[in-house]
């Protein structure tokens, strides 16, 4: 299996990510939101926290801000552990990231590098340590949770990770949260450079208050999410319209 690696910011050893229709996909997805939208929850979050400079200061807010935002990405549904649990439980996460230096929040998938790789795991596996408990399922929750506070990673749902298990060509499976998942959505990112930028640039978040368009940028990893999540949504869209006109 070959092996992924960072070299001065590039990978080396896998094959051609390049993609035609991310500028479609992502656009599919953007033009969906308005102010009520559960898209919209990552914009409130994400807003909150990269805004807020003591988060501790209105604990409860904060961790209401974080839990709604998982409620509409559906974090609470089903038999999740989160059902059965009050937003309470994310004031240790709250602590931690409040405690977290400056630097943290300019990371994005444009700037990894080794250093930075493994910054992004401890920070995963200390939100994971505070959170899941009883071998709970962790993979998206967390990841959820490190895409709408910091926005350095694409959340690891089951869409997103479908598609990219087709992007990387069945190289990576991206069950796991390591360096190699990590590196694969890197190279996709250098393969895409100039449309995953200008739709970061052309993109913003939507602001709470007056539900106008702010100055905060979407995050490139953010527009990765967004095209991994929405490329594989549409997919199973049509194969469910393709199997009810059979039926």
């Amino acid at each position: 299996m070959a092996k992924y690696k960072l070299a001065n910011n590039n990978l080396s050893k896998v094959e051609n990510m390049k993609q035609d229709d991310i500028q479609e996909i992502v656009m599919n997805y953007y033009v969906q939101m308005n102010p009520e939208h559960r898209y919209t929850s990552f914009d409130y979050c994400y807003n909150y926290f990269h805004t807020t400079s003591d988060l501790t200061k209105d604990m409860e807010k904060s961790c209401l801000q974080l839990g709604f935002y998982l409620a509409s990405w559906g974090m609470y549904r089903g038999s999740g552990f989160l059902l059965q649990k009050s937003v309470k439980i994310f004031e240790p996460i709250i602590q931690y990231i409040s405690s977290l230096s400056d630097s943290i929040w300019k990371i994005d998938v444009d700037n990894y590098d080794l250093e930075k790789i493994e910054t992004i795991k401890e920070i995963y596996s200390i939100i994971k340590s505070k959170l899941i408990n009883n071998n709970e399922a962790d993979l998206t929750l967390t990841t959820k949770i490190l895409l709408g506070v910091f926005g350095f990673i694409p959340a690891f749902d089951d869409y997103f990770c479908k598609a990219f298990r087709i992007i990387s060509n069945g190289d990576c499976g991206f069950r796991k949260f390591n360096n190699k998942s990590l590196s694969v959505i890197k190279k996709f990112y250098d393969d895409n450079k100039l449309i995953i930028d200008n739709l970061s640039k052309t993109i913003h978040t939507i602001d709470f208050k007056t539900g106008q368009i702010t100055d905060i940028k979407y995050p490139k990893a953010k527009i990765i999410d967004m095209y991994g999540f929405n490329k594989s949504y549409l997919i199973e869209k049509e194969k469910k319209e393709k199997q009810k006109w059979k039926n």
